[in-house]
Order: structure tokens, then C-alpha cells, then sequence
């Protein structure tokens, strides 16, 4: 059934097609992804891209990245919680989705484990960028699902034009009774420009479907501050800034025990009395400023300091066009409290550093070479140290090549990367990774074209991976890790067949991607008590198979269809059955309409299919339906120009588990809810 219902979409999708030809063109802004090697408009590229901007970042903007971006075809968010929700891309997460900050490592622990929030503030981007599928080659061969390229302002590029520009957003929604607000402003003169930014939001718990019923726990309090400075020249600019984040959120599903070995394997036992009522009361004492009812619930207390280092120069040298720098270093703490109490501290000081130079056409040939390398010193202390203090070092060159022929255009891409882990107490580790990629784009007829890319990668264990040997309460589990573990080699086929400009428009993706010795947390089936399970990393050939896309129809000048969709598939092969948290399918539909010059309306609905496709121990997840509406209202007062929205959210109140989340059977989505927001530019 779920199958036909893909093919039913397809069909009405492509059905639309002959309209092409007799209606009058259309012209479509193009955008240039910055996260692509040469600056290339998403048409353009070898492989599928999504970029969120302008009036669609304001409406779609949420508290993570995940929420933000779970609307795009193949996307979903891996929700833990209102605090985190880390983006999902073609059923890969963690480690396998790469989160950038203008081109460089976010620097969080969010890859560690899924209740680890990303740090990427959503309400301060101007632009997100979202890969799909292999993006090694650039970011590293750990990107296999794809990257996420979160654009700010936190460093000027130019200077104002009459010496100051800036921004102010007020929101509120309903369903967590949440209040945000989001300022910055860019001032400068001659050579040199400030930026001075920031976020505050206060979110209590959630109302879950059948109100006034409520998720205990789920509130999310964030406040982000960031300051930056540029010399911007004719030729370049080159900028720092600081940002600090603070960040505190419930950890929903925390479950405690007293893990212990006995002998060789793992058991855990009950822990209440231990943080009882007394812990609860002193915790309302130590945070009486913040009236939270899910105060008994664990909670994370998160706080980033970052330096970002940006810099453009055109013609640096003889024979190339531009040279880009990017560095930043973080030094991020995070505290798990139980009971008023800290019961577990990660620390993670890490620094990103990359060179790209973008050289002139040599023999018709135009490329990007570079180097990047990171240093990652991680720590975990507490209760819940489950992985022994690493430091881990990266280092990569890389070459990116394109060649146009008339309709054709070709690209070529190698990296390799060096990596060795340092563990304390524990064998350190050395591996190596080569990651090659061939595609080309094909554009056979007027606005028509055909992508084909074909990418070999590697994508080399996680410290956590090697090294974990531990009790997780956040996932109830005990993470066994294994030394022993080899490279990940991906092999990856995509085709995408697109028309990006008349009344009629869709992009369409099939892709193929084998993955030999895939490193997966297999549940071993063992119940060692207290409501727990032993997982442990083990390496076997997997198999992704799926497709996407959507098609939009101009139908008039105001009004505009669209049918959009994805399905994965991940199983492991051998007679290895399905992968755990694998999304379901998703088939949707979206009405956009302009009432009038100033007032624009959409109306959003799709089913997300029941999942039985289950990996071992795992649990079928139902299906759901989701509707939202939304306005947005356009005006402008002196050099003020300002944007009114409303939106909803699940106006069906339907009861809705994701199935991706590690805590799927105890969290349940947020209800219906209204968000109500004010947004000016001057």
C-alpha cells in the first residue's frame, strides 16, 4: 500500500509535465550554495541541494535545526526532546550528517549522542544549505548522509551602505506557551564593520495531543550572544568573531540505574530512592528563576564559547580566482543534572581549520584544491562516562574539478584523510580514508537537466564507536565499542532528473548507496535490567535505497501547487534485516496563494506511513497526519521594512511518534500549536 501511494504521487507529479510547453515562462531566482565547491546554483549541481531562505527560513524557523529542516524532501529531524532535534538526511544521523557553521565543524557534542543538542542557533541564520547524500569530498568522508550549512551575519562582509543595518524578530507560540526574540545589527564606516547579534527564548513544557496534557520536561531556555568584527577591502574581507551559548533543556526519557559489571558482562539495577524527593526539592531551590513543571526531570545544562576566523580575498595569487579561510575553535561544556546534582560533564575543546583556492581554467579545467584539519579533545566524567577521555586529529587535503562542453558539464573530486585517536587507558588508533566522486549534469533541452554522480568514499570510526564501554540513561542503554573496527567504504549512485524554471518545475532523485563494513549500534538482545539493553558497534555491508522529490505547479499567477515526497529503505545485507530507526515514508502536498501584493498564504498537509520495516528488538511506529497553515504579511514604514506571520502547526492535534528517535515509545510530538511572530529590517 505504501508503495502505490509513492507511485500514485509520482504519477500525478509527472503528469503535469505537458503543461510545460503551453504556458508562458517563468523566471525563477537562483541561488548559489555556498557549501558547493564552485559556487554553483542547486541546478546546477551533480548531486540534489536545498537552500532556506528569505520568507520560507522566517515560516519554517524553529527551536533546532531538525524541526527547521524536516519540511525538505529527505530530511527529517531526529527529535530528542524540545532542546534537540538534530537533522536526519536519507535515514543517516549522528556523525554521518555533517553540521557546518559557514563551512567549518559546528564543534559540539551533538555527534556523541542523540540528546546532545546542536549548538547552530536556527533564529540567527540568513540561509541554511542542505546537502543530500555523499558530501565528502569538501567536509570530510564521514558525510555519507550529507551536510547542513548554516549561513549567518556573525561576520560582516561588507559595510552598510548608510552605516548601520539591522533586524528585530519577536515570537510566541501556543503549545509551549514559548516567547523568542532575536535582534542584530550591522554598523561600519570606511573599511571596517561591527556585528553585534543575539537570541533569547523561554519555552515551559509542550501540550502533547489531547490537551491539556503536557510533555514533562520539554521546555527548552536558550540565550545566544555573538559579536564580530571585519576589515572589508575592494579585493576581500577579513573578520573574527565571539559567540557564547547558553542552553538548558529536559532530558525526556532519562532513566537511571546502577550499572555495574559483574565479571564480563553489564547489569543494571534500580536507582530511585537515591535521587528521591530531597534532590527535587533542592533543585526547585537552586533554580526557583526558572518555574519549570518538569523541574523533577534530568536536565542539560549547555554552554558554548566560540571564535570564528573568516576571510575572502580575490586574486590572491598568480593563476587563482579566490582563496577562502575559514577557522574556529570551541570550547563547549555540557552537564547532565539529576536532583540538583551533576551527574555527568562532557567537555569537547575543538578547532576547524580550512584553505580552499579556487585556481583560473587550466585547460578548460576550473577547480577548488584544499587542506583542512581538526583536533577534537574530548571528556567525559560522571556517572555516565562511558567513553574514556580522547583526543582525536584529523587532517585532509582535497581537489574538486569541473569542465563544461556545451550542454555538458563535468565534475571531478578526490580527498584523502589521515586520523588518529589518542584514548587514555586504551589502545590508540590510526586510520586512513581516500574518497573519489565522477558526476555530471546534462542539460538536454531548454530548462531540462540530468544529473549523474558516482562516489566512492570513506567515512573512519568515532571515538565513541572504538571506544564505549559504558550505561547511556539517555537511550537506556550499555554502549559496548570495539577497537577492532575498519573503515566504512560507501559506494554511492544517484540520478536526478530536474526542470528548474516555467510554470511547471520538480526535481526527482533516485539513489543507490552501499555501504561495506557499515558501523551500526546492534541491539545484542540481552535485558540486563532496570528497563535497559546492551548495544554494542558492529561492522556489516549495508544497503540505502530511495527516492525523492517534489514538483510545484504555477497554476496562476498567485496561486501554486505542490506535491512533494521521500522514502529510504536502509537494510543490512547477508540476511541482515532492516537497520534500526529508519523514517517512514512521506507523501505531501502544499497550496501557496497570493491574496493580495502584501499578503501571502500556504496550506501544508502530508502522511507520514506506518513503519514496520524493523530492525531486531524494535517496535512499529503508526503513522500520522500532519496540517498546517500559514500568513504572512508584507509592509513597510520609512526605512523600516517588516514582515507580520502567523502559522499552525499540527492543527489536526493528531498524536504523533518519531520513529527515528531513540525515545519514540516514551515522547510523543507536540500538539496543535499557533505561532504568532514580528519581523523588521532597517
Amino acid at each position: 500500500m505504501c508503495m502505490k501511494r509513492h507511485s500514485l504521487a509520482w504519477t500525478l507529479g509527472l503528469s503535469l509535465v505537458p503543461a510545460i510547453g503551453a504556458s508562458e515562462p517563468l523566471e525563477l531566482e537562483s541561488t548559489v550554495v555556498s557549501a558547493s565547491a564552485l559556487a554553483k546554483t542547486p541546478h546546477e549541481m551533480t548531486t540534489p541541494a536545498e537552500v532556506l531562505e528569505g520568507d520560507e527560513l522566517v515560516l519554517r524557523r524553529e527551536a533546532t535545526l531538525g524541526e527547521t529542516l524536516e519540511s525538505l524532501p529527505g530530511v527529517r529531524s531526529a527529535s530528542f526532546g524540545a532542546g534537540v532535534g538534530r537533522p536526519m538526511i536519507r535515514g543517516q544521523q549522528g556523525a554521518r550528517v555533517k553540521m557546518l557553521s559557514d563551512g567549518v565543524d559546528v564543534l559540539d557534542a551533538s555527534n556523541i549522542s542523540p540528546d546532545h543538542a546542536v549548538s547552530s542557533e536556527p533564529l540567527m541564520a540568513e540561509r541554511i544549505e542542505v546537502l543530500k547524500g555523499p558530501a565528502t569530498l569538501l567536509y570530510g568522508g564521514g558525510a555519507i548522509g550529507g551536510v547542513v550549512n548554516v549561513i549567518d551575519k556573525k561576520v560582516p562582509t561588507h559595510v552598510p551602505e548608510n552605516g548601520y543595518e539591522g533586524e528585530l524578530e519577536l515570537r510566541a507560540n501556543s503549545v509551549a506557551n514559548e516567547g523568542s526574540g532575536v535582534f542584530g545589527i550591522t554598523a561600519g564606516s570606511g573599511n571596517f564593520a561591527v556585528r553585534v547579534e543575539g537570541v533569547k527564548r523561554q519555552a515551559d513544557d509542550y501540550e502533547i495531543h489531547g490537551s491539556p496534557s503536557k510533555q514533562d520536561g520539554s521546555y527548552n531556555d536558550t540565550d545566544t550572544f555573538s559579536l564580530g568584527t571585519s576589515f572589508v577591502g575592494e579585493r576581500g574581507y577579513l573578520g573574527v568573531a565571539f559567540t557564547e551559548q547558553n542552553n538548558r533543556y529536559g532530558l525526556l526519557g532519562h532513566q537511571h540505574a546502577d550499572c555495574h559489571l559483574d565479571g564480563p558482562a553489564w547489569h543494571c539495577g534500580g536507582h530511585e530512592d537515591e535521587h528521591g524527593e530531597e534532590h527535587e526539592d533542592e533543585e526547585h531551590e537552586d533554580h526557583d528563576d526558572h518555574d519549570h513543571e518538569g523541574e523533577g526531570v534530568p536536565y542539560v545544562d549547555l554552554r558554548q564559547y566560540r571564535w570564528d576566523l573568516r576571510g575572502e580575498l580575490q586574486d590572491p595569487l598568480p593563476g587563482f580566482e579566490l582563496a577562502r579561510l575559514r577557522v574556529a575553535h570551541s570550547d563547549y561544556r555540557h552537564e547532565e543534572v539529576e536532583g540538583g546534582q551533576v551527574s555527568t560533564r562532557f567537555d569537547n575543546d575543538a578547532s576547524d581549520a580550512r584553505l580552499e583556492l579556487t585556481h583560473q581554467p587550466l585547460f578548460g579545467w576550473r577547480g577548488v584544491l584544499g587542506g583542512q584539519t581538526l583536533r577534537r579533545d574530548f571528556r567525559a566524567s560522571g556517572e555516565e562516562a562511558y567513553v574514556p577521555p580522547t583526543i582525536t586529529r584529523n587532517h585532509a587535503l582535497f581537489l574538486i574539478e569541473e569542465y563544461t562542453d556545451g550542454a555538458w558539464r563535468y565534475e571531478l573530486g578526490l580527498r584523502h584523510e589521515w586520523q588518529d585517536i589518542e584514548a587514555e587507558g586504551r589502545p590508540d588508533k590510526d586510520h586512513r580514508g581516500t574518497s573519489f566522486s565522477a558526476g555530471a549534469v546534462w542539460n538536454f533541452a531548454p530548462d531540462y537537466s540530468l544529473g549523474f554522480s558516482l562516489s566512492r568514499s570513506q567515512r573512519l570510526p568515532s571515538a565513541e564507536e572504538l571506544y564505549a564501554d559504558g550505561p547511556h540513561a539517555a537511550t537506556r542503554t550499555v554502549e559496548l565499542g570495539d577497537t577492532e573496527l575498519d573503515e566504512e567504504t560507501s559506494r554511492n549512485l544517484e540520478l536526478t532528473l530536474r526542470k528548474f524554471a516555467g510554470r511547471t518545475t520538480f526535481s526527482f532523485t533516485l539513489y543507490r548507496n552501499q555501504v561495506d563494513d557499515y558501523i551500526y549500534a546492534a541491539d545484542t538482545g540481552r535485558d540486563i535490567g532496570s528497563g535497559y539493553r546492551e548495544i554494542e558497534y558492529r561492522q556489516q555491508d549495508a544497503l540505502f535505497t530511495g527516492v525523492e522529490g517534489e514538483v510545484r505547479f504555477q497554476a496562476t499567477d498567485a496561486t501554486a501547487l505542490t506535491l512533494f515526497g521521500d522514502h529510504v529503505r536502509g537494510k543490512l545485507l547477508d540476511g541482515g534485516g532492516d537497520l534500526p530507526r529508519i523514517p517512514a515514508g512521506r507523501l505531501g502536498m502544499r497550496l501557496d496563494h497570493g491574496f493580495t501584493s502584501s499578503l501571502d498564504g500556504q496550506l501544508e498537509f502530508y502522511r507520514v506511513n506506518h513503519q514496520h520495516r524493523l530492525a531486531d528488538f524494535e517496535t512499529e511506529t503508526s503513522g500520522y497526519s500532519m496540517l498546517g497553515a500559514s500568513l504572512i504579511y508584507h509592509g513597510a514604514l520609512r526605512r523600516t521594512d517588516y514582515q507580520v506571520y502567523l502559522k499552525g502547526d499540527n492543527l489536526l492535534d493528531e498524536k504523533a511518534r518519531d520513529h527515528s528517535s531513540f525515545i519514540k515509545d516514551d515522547v510523543v510530538q507536540p500538539g496543535r500549536n499557533l505561532t504568532l511572530g514580528l519581523r523588521m529590517t532597517f
